[in-house]
């Protein structure tokens, strides 16, 4: 058969499929197509990717590693990359960001988060403490220009700190197993010896692969890392002498980032540094003439001065403790409602009505005198 032939096939496929999907659509409705699924197999779906928890374990004290067979929808990753996790908890459905810690090339198709349980995390809490086995969570379609370039560097060095393992831990077991031949430093930060998640698997790795250097930072000082205490120059001129030929990719708490980011720019090496980016840069806005007015945060009773920052920071100058997870307006878990006011949306600029409605406090911005149910 010629691709004469072949072309108009796929065509008639195509719309056959097409056609087939909206007549399914009508006929489920109001509903639709998944509702009915789903009572079949929860894994089915037409567009939603979605995830059997295959396997739960905790590499460390506060941490949990949940392994996850997803359905035909999930179109893959580049290691590196992050995705948008959704549980339900109590009928309530709850979002979060995760970096598959895997391989590009695991041969079961599974994938591998891994999630650090925070006192008031509680998407992490329940991960850690309440999800099971069998359970089927939603995933979004992976995204981020955090990833490992097709075109693999000569010299890498990967740079994390605590949770932020993950990502990095996903471009080590990729290149490793692609036989990559490069060298390969890894410099992990971590409290104490006992909090570092991988260790085992990160040691086993540096013992069978002759190009990879593992270092490890402990802040206690008594662990037994090669390095003790937190990130500084002094780490890379002893330990990574070469650091400025290799392309850098970093991912920690913000301290420890902005630490890196800092010694990268005097070098003159910000190019080769990459870092973590859950989302695209926010629109600069000049929001100092809608700093007036108050915030009004009804349910604890406090109310302060507008300061024209975002909401999540004015609550915690407040002295209040809401949930946030990336404070990028991604993973969802520092919203609220807003029960009357006007906010900015960072990212687009957008005013919102005086309505009452559900914000994001990390990535809203008060217009005036607004009332938040916190």
């Amino acid at each position: 058969m010629n691709a004469t032939t072949q072309t108009p096939r796929r065509f008639q496929q195509g719309l056959q499929r097409l056609l087939q999907s909206r007549v399914a659509g009508v006929l489920s409705y109001p509903h639709g197509v998944d509702r009915y699924l789903e009572v079949l197999n929860p894994l089915w779906s037409t567009t939603e990717v979605r995830a059997r928890v295959e396997k739960i374990e905790h590499l460390t004290a506060d941490s949990v590693t949940v392994t996850l067979q997803p359905n035909t929808n999930w179109q893959g990753f580049i290691p590196g990359q992050f995705v948008q996790l959704t549980v339900s908890i109590d009928g309530k459905r709850h979002t979060r960001c995760y970096s598959p810690a895997n391989s590009l090339h695991r041969t079961d198709g599974r994938i591998e988060l891994t999630a650090k349980a925070h006192a008031n995390g509680f998407v992490s809490r329940y991960l850690r403490e309440q999800l099971q086995e069998g359970e089927v969570v939603t995933l979004s379609p992976a995204g981020g220009e955090f990833a490992l370039p097709e075109q693999r560097p000569e010299r890498v060095l990967l740079i994390s700190g605590g949770s932020g393992i993950t990502p990095v831990m996903s471009m080590l077991r990729t290149l490793c197993d692609e036989g990559y031949d490069g060298e390969i430093t890894f410099l992990h930060y971590a409290n104490r010896a006992e909090d570092m998640i991988y260790a085992d698997e990160l040691a086993d790795i540096a013992t069978r692969h002759n190009n990879v250097t593992l270092l490890r930072a402990f802040g206690d000082g008594e662990s037994g890392g090669e390095l003790s205490g937190l990130f500084c120059s002094e780490h890379l001129c002893s330990s990574v002498p070469d650091f400025a030929q290799a392309t850098t990719f970093l991912c920690g708490p913000p301290p420890m980032m902005a630490a890196v980011e800092k010694v990268w720019e005097e070098e003159g090496l910000s190019d080769r540094l990459h870092k973590e980016q859950f989302t695209l840069a926010t629109p600069q806005l000049d929001t100092s003439d809608e700093a007036g007015g108050e915030v009004r945060f009804a349910r604890s009773e406090t109310l302060v001065a507008n300061n024209g920052s975002n909401l999540l920071e004015q609550a915690e100058a407040a002295g209040l403790t809401p949930e946030s997870g990336c404070r990028m307006g991604i993973c969802y878990s520092c919203t609220c409602k807003k029960t009357a006011g006007k906010v900015r949306d960072l990212r687009t600029g957008e005013i919102s009505s005086g309505d009452e409605e559900d914000i994001q406090l990390c990535v809203s911005v008060p217009v005036g005198t607004v009332t938040l149910d916190i």
